[in-house]
Formats: structure tokens, C-alpha cells, sequence
């Protein structure tokens, strides 16, 4: 009797022990991660396996418990588990790109990343932060996933960081910030390409099996060629109210890297992050590596409500003073170039005040004094200011901009260097340039190192120095015009690391000057727009979209910069480009960040009233335009006329800007354009702002009901004659 007895016990034994591991498994599987947004729902999911996998992503569902019965509809993903991890690795069953991949101290490539924990941290009522930590099964090897989400604005940041303790240093092939994983019946790209005074031309294309491939490699204005945004429809195209779309944008200033993969499962993998391009990086035991947040929103009702929410998110919680006014100016640079005095600058602070702008914008040229700035050949990297020019300093200007009751503002370019200047000959270590090559210069100059913690400090002294020294300066232009050539850095002791190193050090010296100058605006320019992203954009108040200013240009590079940033962020100038009378230049100028970039004493009398008034006009709709809603009524490549507007919060006041683009025979507004965003009970009063002096409107003035204006619209009457027509929207009481 004891034989049996033992065997039975045995048995239970091995019954138990089944019934553990399956209860581990069933543990394992039931651990299911929904990340909601308002609208939204990525669903992550722990098989048995330990591995981390998304399983949804889409629109949210009612009831929370439902999304662990994801994965069971969708069989692909028991047969081919390895196409969907939420971060894919390489080197064991991965056979497609990965998010990561790394050389182990010991020389192997293998990385097998397995849940260990996670969590969530209520930051306010909008905003949760999820934390996922995996670790690899045989090296002591960690990458803790990142999910911010902003519940109300729809939009996600997600980002990793990377450690390890192993006994020597481990090299960094790829790590990425975001590994998505999205599924539907097919996928269109929408994407941009350009270069210097022809940025943000948009391309859409399907995207079928293998991989497209969005990259920069240019080092510093890493955005010139093609910039780090793109929009992605699922199933067909989506249009302006109608569609699935994703958009995404990489918040880093440098070489970024975003791959579009469409599995053999027929679904699209989308990794993106600081492009791995002669980038091996070196991670010392014990030291983070943070990547860079990647931003993106998920919509279902077309491109206009994607803007809507990525447009809101940047206002509340990434633009500095997202919420705040911005400044109108009057910049020299086309007036004057490099030719300027005391006298001259006098004389343009006293047209300032005459404009009725806020603020004088010093631009390029005061500096230099051995190497006088007279010309872009020489003087950059030498930040003292130039005698001849200037002889009692910058604290002259910033007295008489107070005195004439304007502010005063000027240029830098403190990240480049001329051969020719005085820091080049002192320092030739802290210049990014191959040691045994001939140099290649862009605009005539080189790239200081600011992966070098001694660079960083001389760049952050150049600011501080114009602020310490003059209190009184209230707005800072910051530019950076050249490419990187022959990339090597003196400091570096692993040359793979300085692409990443050089925009840490960079957002490394802005986060110093924002900490001791939190709220001072700054203008980000790149030679146009050669570095705009959510990275930089996170210390800055404005970017320069294009050094293109011709108005019908402008209108369609605006345009696509407005499907991810906020209009206050836009900084238009109006300028003597183009052949478009003034006011369809300034009419052209209102629709974001105004300013001026005119020589004020050369206008005529009703020019300068018209000045006068846009600037009045332009105050008195910048609510609805810096912090409103914005919609895209008639898009300027499949129209006569460019049409959008600009609703305040409330829904009582508005601005509409037409634009005729098309100048062929009868071209214009022959059918009426329903307006957007309104509150359709409320009664509006409708008129035509911003007339020339002398002028008269021949749309008028009537009053009509919001439903009346958003479903059968109004004719601005936009013709040869009448290009630019801006019409004022303002609820009657």
C-alpha cells in the first residue's frame, strides 16, 4: 500500500507543481497595461513568457476589462509574438528592425529584454506617468520604458532610459525612444523634405512591406533636408475632418531616425529616436542613457483635430509661456544688413515706436573687433561688441529702446565659429573639424564642440554676459547656420558618442539659461527652418519657419508647419520679398507671430497708416490667433485660395485670412467657404478687417448665426484685385 500511496502523492505533488506554473502563466498573461487618453488606448499586454507586447492601439473602449481579451482575436500574434514588442530587441528571436541593439562588455550582441514591474505616477488631473521596467534574463542589463500622457489633449510622450552594471562598458548600436506598433488594412505616410527657402514640401505616399526610412545626418540644423514630423493615416488618407490619423514628432535637435515597417502580419511598426548613423554609443556601469521623448496623438476625425490636440498639449506644457503674449518687433536685417552705426539703430528704435511694435531686433553684425563682423566671412565666436559701430555698447541701445517706450532685443550665433576671428586662432580644440582633412565651411564657418563641458560654458557665457551686462534686454534671436562637416570632436574619447553628446551639451546650456532666465523670449532660427522640433522648442518662445518671406511662398510653408505647432510659435516677418502689395504681405505676416523686417522711413504715408492699423488690428485678434483654435478651411495646393481661421476659446471672436494663390484667368472664390469651430447658436457679427487706407470692402458687414456660417459659409469674394482678404468673426451680444 505504500508503493501507491507514495505514487499518488507524487502525483499530487506534480499536480500542484502543474498547477503553479500555470497560475505563474495565467499571472503572467492576465498583466495587461492599458494607456487611455481621453480618446485613446495603447494596450500593452506580459505573456507568458515574461515579454512585453502591444496589443491595441486605437480607440478606447467603455470598459476597461475588455482589453485583456485583445490578444486572444488577433491569432497572428500567437504565432509570431516577436513582430510586437513594445520595445524590440535583436540578436535572439527577432528577426525584424529593433528598437534597440547592443555589444555586451563581453563581445555578444544578444539582448532578450523581460518584464520585471511597473507603475504609475498621477502627476494632475491631466497628466499620468507609466514606468515599465525590463531586464535582460542572463546580463545585468535594464531599459525602463516611459509613457507620459496628457489625458484631455490626447497626446502621448514616451521615451526609455537605458543602464547597465556589467563589469566594462557596453556599446549602444540602436536605442531608440518609441517602438509603436499599429494595425489596419493599410497605412499612407504623409512626410516632409525641403531645404534652405524651400521648407516643409509634403509628400504622402502608401507605405508597403519593408521599411521607409525618415533620417537626418546633418549633425546640428539637422532639420534642413527633411524634419523630424510626419503624419501617418491608417486605412486611406485621411483629410482634414475625416480619417485615422497619427502624428509624430521627435523632441531632439540632431541626427534623428524614424523607420516605418510593415511586418509580415500586415501590420506597421514604427520606431523612432536619435539616429543610430555613426553613433555607436559608449555607456560606461552604472550610467543612464536617456533618449529623447517622442510625441505623438492619435485622432480619428482627420488632420485638423490631430493639430487641434498637439497644438494644445505644446501651448500648456511645452512652449515657454505656451499661455502668455508674444512681441511684436521691427528687425533691421533687411533694412540695413551689416551696414550699421549708433545713429542708423537710433534712428529705427524712434520707427519702432512710430510702427507701433513692441520691440527692436538687433540682427547680425555688431560684434567683432580685431575681426570686425562686417560681412559673414569673419568675426563669429568673438562676442565683444564692435567699437567703430558701437561705441558706447549695447547699454546705449537698451537706454534710448526705453526712452523712444520700446524694447530691445538682439542676435546671437553662439554654437559656430569663422576661421577668421580670435577664438578660432585661441581655441582650434573646441572646433568640430577632422584633424588631418581640409576644412569645409557653411556661410564660411565650423561648428564649435559642444559635447566639450568647456564650450558649454563659453556659449552659455555669451548670453549671460548680454543680460548681466544689459538688464534691460528683453528678447534673444538665436541662430545656427551651418551643417557639420568632417565630424570629429578633440574631446570625445569615443567618437561614436559625439552626434548625441553635441545636442545634450546644447540643451544642456539651455537649461542653464532658463533656469536663470526662465521667461525672456527667444527666437529659434536655423537659416529658416533648419532646427524645429519639441526639443528645442521646449526653451524657446518662437522659431523662424523659412528664410523665405515671399508671401505666396510663405503662405504654403506656414501652412504645413501648421499641422504641429501653434500659431504663436510662427515668427512672420513682413519684408520687401515678393512682388505682393504690402498688405497681402502683412496679411500674410498676421497669421502667427508678427513682425516687421522693412525700412519704416521709406513708406509711404497711407503705407505707414496701414502699418499702423495692422498692428492695431492684428493685438486686437491675437487672442484667438496665439491661443485659439485653429482650422484649415481651403487647402492652398488644391484651391485658388488659401483659407484659414482662428477661434478663441469662448467662441466670440475669430479671424478668417484668404489668400488667392492662383493668379490664372478667374481664379478665386466662386462658391462660399463654410467657416469652422464656431458655437452654432450664437449670433455673429461678420465683417472685412484690415482694409488699405483708401480702400473699400465689397464683402460688407452682416450678422448670421454660427450654424449658418459653418454649414453654408460666406464668399469673402477673393479675386485678382483682392488677394488677401481677412474677415473679423465676432459674436453679438
Amino acid at each position: 500500500m505504500k508503493k501507491p500511496t507514495l505514487l499518488l502523492a507524487l502525483k499530487g505533488i506534480a499536480a500542484c507543481a502543474l498547477l503553479l506554473i500555470q497560475a505563474t502563466a495565467a499571472n503572467a498573461q492576465s498583466i495587461t497595461i492599458p494607456i487611455e487618453t481621453k480618446q485613446n488606448a495603447m494596450v500593452l499586454q506580459v505573456n507568458s513568457e515574461k515579454q512585453l507586447q502591444t496589443v491595441y492601439f486605437g480607440n478606447k473602449l467603455s470598459d476597461k476589462n475588455e482589453y485583456a481579451a485583445i490578444a486572444k482575436s488577433y491569432k497572428a500574434f500567437q504565432s509570431t509574438s516577436e513582430f510586437n514588442p513594445a520595445y524590440t530587441t535583436s540578436g535572439t528571436r527577432n528577426l525584424l528592425e529593433p528598437a534597440i541593439s547592443v555589444t555586451h562588455a563581453d563581445g555578444n550582441k544578444s539582448l532578450e529584454l523581460k518584464y520585471v514591474d511597473h507603475s504609475v505616477t498621477k502627476i494632475n488631473d491631466d497628466v499620468n506617468l507609466l514606468s515599465i521596467n525590463l531586464k535582460d534574463s542572463l546580463y545585468d542589463f535594464e531599459v525602463t520604458l516611459y509613457y507620459e500622457t496628457y489625458y484631455n489633449e490626447n497626446v502621448t510622450e514616451q521615451w526609455s532610459v537605458i543602464k547597465h552594471h556589467e563589469k566594462k562598458d557596453v556599446i549602444l548600436n540602436k536605442y531608440a525612444s518609441a517602438n509603436l506598433y499599429l494595425r489596419a488594412g493599410s497605412y499612407w505616410l504623409k512626410h516632409f523634405h525641403g531645404d534652405w527657402a524651400r521648407e516643409m514640401k509634403p509628400e504622402e505616399e502608401q507605405l508597403n512591406h519593408g521599411i521607409k526610412t525618415l533620417d537626418s545626418k546633418l549633425g546640428s540644423r539637422a532639420d534642413l533636408f527633411q524634419p523630424p514630423i510626419f503624419m501617418v493615416s491608417l486605412n486611406k488618407p485621411a483629410t482634414e475632418d475625416e480619417g485615422e490619423v497619427l502624428y509624430g514628432n521627435i523632441e531632439w535637435s540632431g541626427n534623428y531616425r524614424i523607420d516605418l515597417e510593415v511586418d509580415p502580419t500586415n501590420n506597421l511598426r514604427l520606431i523612432a529616436g536619435i539616429n543610430n548613423y555613426a553613433a555607436d554609443y559608449t555607456l560606461k556601469p552604472g550610467v543612464e542613457f536617456t533618449t529623447p521623448k517622442f510625441v505623438y496623438t492619435l485622432s480619428n476625425k482627420g488632420e485638423g483635430d490631430a493639430s487641434r490636440n498637439l497644438q494644445s498639449w505644446a501651448r500648456k506644457y511645452k512652449i515657454v509661456d505656451g499661455n502668455g503674449p508674444r512681441l511684436t518687433l521691427l528687425n533691421n536685417w533687411e533694412s540695413t544688413y551689416f551696414n550699421f552705426n549708433e545713429d542708423k539703430l537710433a534712428g529705427l528704435l524712434k520707427d519702432t515706436k512710430t510702427l507701433g511694435v513692441d520691440l527692436f531686433l538687433l540682427d547680425d553684425g555688431w560684434f567683432g573687433n580685431k575681426y570686425p563682423r562686417n560681412g559673414d566671412h569673419a568675426g563669429l565666436g568673438d562676442w565683444e561688441v564692435n567699437k567703430a559701430k558701437l561705441p558706447n555698447g549695447i547699454a546705449f541701445l537698451t537706454k534710448t529702446a526705453k526712452e523712444d517706450g520700446v524694447k530691445f532685443g538682439i542676435w546671437v550665433e553662439p554654437e559656430m565659429v569663422n576661421p577668421k576671428s580670435e577664438l578660432y586662432e585661441k581655441h582650434p580644440d573646441w572646433i568640430v573639424k577632422q584633424p588631418q582633412r581640409p576644412e569645409y565651411y557653411m556661410r564660411n564657418q565650423l561648428v564649435l564642440d559642444l559635447s566639450n563641458p568647456k564650450v558649454q560654458d563659453y556659449v552659455f557665457s555669451i548670453v549671460d554676459d548680454l543680460f548681466t551686462k544689459n538688464p534691460e534686454l528683453a528678447y534673444i534671436k538665436w541662430d545656427c547656420n551651418s551643417l557639420m562637416y568632417n565630424a570629429y570632436s578633440a574631446y570625445e574619447t569615443h567618437q561614436g558618442n559625439f552626434y548625441a553628446d553635441y545636442v545634450f551639451g546644447l540643451y544642456h546650456v539651455l537649461d542653464r539659461l532658463r533656469a536663470k532666465y526662465p521667461t525672456v523670449p527667444l527666437m529659434l532660427c536655423s537659416g529658416g527652418g533648419g532646427r524645429v522640433d519639441y526639443g528645442a522648442l521646449k526653451y524657446f518662445t518662437e522659431y523662424w519657419p523659412s528664410d523665405n518671406t515671399e508671401p505666396i511662398e510663405r503662405i504654403f510653408i506656414q501652412w504645413e508647419y501648421s499641422y504641429f505647432y501653434p500659431a504663436l510659435t510662427s515668427s512672420n516677418h513682413v519684408t520687401d520679398w515678393g512682388k505682393e502689395p504690402l498688405k497681402f504681405r502683412t496679411d500674410v505676416a498676421m497669421m502667427g507671430k508678427l513682425g516687421f523686417d522693412i525700412v519704416v522711413s521709406k513708406l509711404k504715408p497711407d503705407e505707414l497708416t496701414f502699418c499702423q492699423q495692422a498692428v492695431s488690428t492684428y493685438k486686437q485678434f491675437s487672442e484667438a490667433i496665439w491661443h485659439g483654435d485653429q482650422y484649415r478651411l481651403q487647402d492652398p495646393r488644391e484651391n485658388d485660395v488659401a483659407s484659414i481661421m482662428y477661434v478663441d476659446s469662448a467662441k466670440t471672436k475669430a479671424i478668417m485670412f484668404n489668400y488667392l494663390v492662383n493668379y490664372r484667368y478667374d481664379a478665386g472664390t466662386k462658391l462660399p467657404i463654410r467657416l469652422k469651430g464656431l458655437d452654432p447658436d450664437k449670433i455673429y457679427s461678420v465683417s472685412e478687417v484690415n482694409l488699405f487706407p483708401g480702400t473699400r470692402s465689397s464683402f460688407g458687414s452682416a450678422t448670421y448665426s454660427g450654424k449658418f456660417l459653418m454649414t453654408v459659409g460666406i464668399n469673402p469674394d477673393v479675386r485678382d484685385g483682392r488677394a488677401s482678404v481677412l474677415i473679423g468673426v465676432e459674436e453679438k451680444k
